[in-house]
């Protein structure tokens, strides 16, 4: 049994739909619901019919705070439920509560609470008339605009695409096709008002042509090349070796660690041998999908695990670089590149509700890495910032003082100073160390090979030998003339 609002006892939530527009087209039901509902919500104010149920709290204030689409909805639905906690309550959204509803999705799968759906007319209803179609007949498909990459990946139309509500939006649906579609699609907005507007355009002037807002939907008739097939075709692939390949079917996240971390030392190695012309650039294409293969197969164990699949993988990270971007896709304007790395510093640290800006760096980092990565957050807000003959000095006298104390510290210290020096020249100190290890190896290669044609020991060869070979092999290398051996 339903409790009274304020009782203490847990309620039901009764999810109504508010139809496409106007409260003209609200059913008798979801009237009737509304007004047997003291307490109500509504997920946003901003659509025609809201104006009908008074009185009510709105969520959107949450589109503001929370970084992602999908962080928006889980609190929403959270909120909802705490509400539930204290007695019944009246959930109102737009259309109809099943029909691309992720706040309802999430009520309807927990446990908690008892949730009712009160059905509405949705605009998908009018969509059909105004476009003069059957959709069980042309076997359209209804994808959400937030998703189109992935939701409509393999598929060649008709697809109705709801939630495109702005420019940005479009831009994505428009971007994740390579090749636009000969038929132009077809631009509904604010089906069922007095000032709806149905109009074609072209695909190239999707996101150009006209002024899109919250009730605009799209229909495509065809596509002329599936968007994200080949990605899907993959992770297909990645879940039927699960299935079926003895060795990726035991795989688990610790196992694939260091598989993981070898993949990507191998996509640094090609990226080393990368041509400006091109050459190379097979060989860093097939390690960077060996990497992809990688996250694919972690995605993959996090879906059988019901934590994630690789959609919201990306989505995820597309949300992020959104939210990270505000010069990009914000109304600022492109700032300074300092300005960037201070800004985004903050905002990581205000989204991840960090303390510090040293909070998220990889314990599990390469040294230098390391190094580098704590003296440029700390750079980004003011501090250590220094010129080349700052950090000159600094390396200078951390080797002063490893002379006098030569202790694990103090040759971390002389490091950490030379990183520093890498930092503000711009070098970074992996490659550089990296760089240097080569050079090394490929001269005592030489000196190898001399001392062997000399049938030298090099063992016992003594110190005035192995010089001279050596600055011989530094010479050979510099193109310079060799010493005489």
């Amino acid at each position: 049994m339903s409790g009274r609002p304020g009782s203490g006892d847990p309620g039901a939530i009764t999810v109504v739909g508010l139809g496409p527009a106007g409260a003209e087209q609200l059913t008798s039901a979801a009237v009737e619901a509304i007004a047997a509902h003291r307490r109500r919500y509504l997920r946003t104010a901003r659509h025609p019919s809201a104006v009908a149920v008074a009185a009510a709290s709105t969520f959107d204030h949450v589109y503001e705070t929370e970084p992602t689409f999908e962080a928006v909805y889980r609190r929403i639905a959270d909120e909802l439920l705490a509400a539930a906690a204290d007695g019944d309550v009246l959930y109102a959204v737009p259309g109809s509560p099943l029909v691309l509803e992720r706040t309802v999705d999430l009520l309807v799968a927990q446990s908690e609470v008892t949730v009712r759906l009160v059905p509405g007319l949705s605009f998908v209803d009018l969509a059909w008339v105004r476009l003069g179609l059957d959709p069980f007949d042309q076997g359209v498909r209804l994808v959400d605009g937030h998703r189109f990459e992935t939701a409509a990946a393999g598929e060649r139309g008709p697809l109705l695409v709801a939630h495109c509500h702005s420019k940005a939006v479009l831009s994505d649906i428009k971007l994740a096709v390579d090749d636009a579609p000969a038929r132009p699609v077809t631009v509904l907005q604010r089906l069922g008002s007095p000032d709806e507007a149905v109009f074609d355009v072209a695909w190239a002037e999707l996101d150009r042509s006209f002024e899109p807002d919250h009730l605009t939907a799209l229909f495509v008739p065809e596509l002329a090349t599936p968007p994200g097939a080949p990605f899907v075709r993959f992770d297909q692939l990645v879940a039927t070796l699960r299935r079926e390949c003895p060795w990726d079917a035991q795989q688990t996240h610790e196992s694939l660690r260091r598989h993981l971390l070898e993949e990507t030392y191998e996509v640094l190695e090609a990226i080393d041998h990368l041509g400006a012309d091109g050459a190379g650039a097979d060989a860093l294409c097939e390690e960077l999908g060996d990497l992809l293969f990688q996250v694919c197969l972690h995605a993959r164990l996090a879906t059988e695990s019901g934590w994630f699949d690789v959609a919201e993988v990306c989505d995820t990270v597309h949300d992020k670089l959104r939210a990270r971007h505000p010069h990009v896709f914000g109304e600022d304007g492109a700032p300074s590149v300092d300005a960037l790395v201070t800004g985004w510093e903050q905002l990581k640290r205000t989204e991840k509700g960090r303390d510090s800006v040293m909070d998220g760096i990889p314990a599990a980092l390469p040294g230098s890495l390391y190094a580098l990565k704590v003296q440029k957050k700390a750079a980004a807000l003011g501090f250590g910032v220094a010129d080349f003959e700052g950090t000159r000095a600094d390396v200078l006298a951390e080797l002063a003082e490893v002379m006098d104390d030569p202790s694990e510290d103090e040759v971390g210290d002389v490091l950490f100073a030379a990183v520093g020096m890498a930092r503000v020249l711009d070098h970074d100190p992996e490659m550089a160390v990296r760089g240097a290890g080569r050079r090394f190896e490929r001269r005592f290669r030489l000196v190898e090979r001399w001392a062997d044609e000399a049938d030298l020991d090099l063992a016992t060869a003594g110190p005035e030998v192995l010089e001279r070979l050596w600055e011989r092999a530094k010479s050979e290398e510099s193109g310079t003339s060799p010493l005489p051996s």
